[in-house]
């Protein structure tokens, strides 16, 4: 009787070590919208707001320096996200369905895009769903018009909140943007008073709390911190106190000509601070739940965003600066481009790396799916699970964006190219090009396109064979 109480000891432990062997991580990805890099005080030491559960994120995983969008808007990086593919190849080059309130006055005719990530791409959602995760959507999509393009159709099992805006919308009477009532007819209203970030967050924890017993995806698109801008309850108030004791340096300017814009130098925006501090706030709550439901140790979080911080704007009134940064969202310039990104997971051998690598939105892809144990085709990402596990860095030294529209920001139509140190913009109107030494001169205040003019015809020669190949869009003269 012994002997047989021993095999069956050994064969119960047998069994539980292969279930374990066997169990898939989960993944909680962390969109936030327009959160600039220099909104997160790991960046940016001398950043007015403070982000204690991003800071403490980053000191228990990898923080990227230099991670960029894919896009200098929202719903070209989202597509990119959701895909791995270059923006071009999914024809949304702007933010869907785009507008100029300028457009008869302008001197070129830019390239028509596609309003929806089309059914036939295959989605994160999609593999990770193939391969027995449930798949989850909280937040905003703004990656269709027709409902026929929206998550529950892309691939996700439940979608909560994700419809075609890319904001919180401000109706009279209908919907009070950030506040319920919402007029979202994917979110039912909270009672008065409630506060989208926190809703969205009690909706993730609910999914979490109910589904852990499976591998999940849950894809957590906060709205905020995008306009419009209203105070989260919480903590304006001591915003507004801590911008009352700002003492600028005399002679220290608030903003920055840039092109027909106005770029924010300034981070000291009480209201803007406060949704960062509630947007904090909420991803702290999500990493307690998973340490309090056990499920840390086998789950990835990634947080990012879809593009810079809004500083600058055809007129005063952008919300933020972006540091040492140039300009902001709707830019080629770094601060439209270089976001945040903090990574957090089980097999992350040295936690509190901070590292230098570049990398861009199409990344997410390739690397979650093979950390899943997925079948995936790498598209224009690169794997970066061998990395985060403490594999060498992958090789590669090229980045571009394709912005062929006008935008808000005041940008004009034009693209971009980075390779090692070097980066070239390119203006479609003018056809001229800047060229900057990132390396030493991050904040791209001094164009060197006059005293390198081979390093110039060389990095838009390249640039020109990475959009055709792409399928980049050029505009047109009138």
């Amino acid at each position: 009787m012994k002997k047989i109480l021993i095999l069956l000891y050994i064969a119960l432990v047998a069994s539980s070590c292969q279930k374990k062997e066997e169990q898939k991580p989960n993944f909680v990805f962390i969109l936030v919208d327009d959160l600039g890099w220099a909104d997160v005080k790991a960046n940016y030491p001398d950043s007015f707001y403070e982000t204690p559960n991003l800071d403490r994120m980053a000191s228990e995983g990898i923080r990227f320096t230099q991670a960029y969008a894919a896009h200098p808007v929202c719903s070209p990086t989202r597509a990119a996200l959701m895909t791995g593919k270059h923006p071009n190849r999914l024809g949304i080059t702007d933010w869907i369905p785009g507008f100029d309130k300028f457009e008869d006055q302008r001197p070129i005719v830019t390239p028509p895009i596609r309003d929806e990530l089309a059914l036939e791409e295959t989605t994160l959602a999609e593999k990770l769903k193939e391969n027995g995760y449930q798949t989850y959507f909280i937040g905003k999509w703004h990656l269709g018009e027709e409902e026929k393009y929206w998550p529950e159709h892309q691939g996700f099992d439940k979608n909560i909140g994700g419809w075609r805006v890319g904001a919180p919308q401000l109706k009279k009477g209908l919907s009070n943007g950030y506040y319920a009532p919402y007029g979202n007819p994917k979110l039912p209203d909270g009672p008065e008073g409630e506060y989208l970030t926190d809703r969205l967050t009690n909706e993730s924890l609910q999914l979490i709390q109910e589904n852990s017993d499976k591998p999940f995806l849950l894809y957590l698109s906060f709205y905020s911190v995008h306009t419009p801008i209203q105070a989260a309850p919480k903590k304006h108030e001591y915003f507004i106190n801590k911008k009352a004791k700002i003492t600028l340096a005399e002679g220290q300017p608030s903003y920055r000509q840039e092109g027909d814009g106005q770029t924010k130098l300034i981070q000291d925006n009480a209201a803007y601070a406060s949704m960062v501090a509630a947007m904090d706030e909420n991803v702290g709550r999500i990493l307690k739940e998973l340490k309090e439901k056990g499920l840390d140790e086998n789950t990835w979080v990634i947080l990012t965003s879809d593009n810079g911080g809004l500083s600058t704007l055809y007129g005063e009134g952008a919300p933020t600066a972006n540091g040492p940064l140039r300009a902001g969202k709707g830019w080629c310039y770094e601060g439209g481009i270089r976001v945040p990104l903090i990574i957090k997971g089980p097999g992350i051998k040295t936690p509190g790396k901070v590292t230098d690598l570049p990398v861009t939105s199409m990344d997410f892809f390739p690397t979650l799916l093979s950390i899943a144990g997925s079948n995936f085709e790498s598209n224009d990402g690169i794997d970066l699970s061998s990395f985060l596990t403490g594999g060498k860095a992958p090789e590669r030294d090229l980045f571009f964006w394709h912005y062929p529209q006008y935008h808000g920001s005041a940008w004009k139509p034009g693209s971009a190219i980075r390779k090692g140190k070097w980066k070239l913009i390119h203006d479609y109107e003018s056809g001229e090009n800047q060229l900057f030494d990132l390396e030493n001169d991050p904040g791209e205040n001094q164009d060197l396109s006059h005293s390198q003019p081979e390093k110039v015809v060389a990095l838009e020669g390249k640039l020109m064979k990475e959009l055709e190949k792409t399928g980049g869009k050029l505009p047109s003269r009138k």
